[in-house]
C-alpha cells in the first residue's frame, strides 16, 4: 500500500506532465491540465499551493484518473 504526503501544486504539476497531461490555461492560483486519452479527454484542477492537502491531492488523481502507484512512481 503506497501512502500519499503532502506536496506543492508546483510538484503535482510536474508529475502530471511526466504522466502525458499538458497545461491548458491558469486563472489566479488554478492551472487547469489537460491529456488526450482514446476514451476522450481528461481534465483536471491543480490549485498552486505551497503544499496540498491529502484529500486535495486525492480529489486530483481522481479527476485524473490516476491510481495513487501511477502518481508516486513518476516522482
Amino acid at each position: 500500500m503506497f501512502k500519499l504526503k503532502n506536496i506543492s501544486g508546483e510538484e503535482v504539476i510536474r508529475r502530471l506532465e511526466k504522466l502525458g497531461f499538458y497545461k491548458v490555461r491558469q486563472r489566479g492560483s488554478h492551472v487547469v491540465l489537460k491529456k488526450q486519452t482514446s476514451e476522450g479527454e481528461i481534465v483536471c484542477v491543480v490549485p498552486l499551493h505551497k503544499e496540498l492537502a491529502i484529500g486535495t491531492l486525492r480529489g486530483i488523481l481522481r479527476q485524473a484518473k490516476l491510481t495513487i502507484e501511477e502518481f508516486l512512481s513518476c516522482e
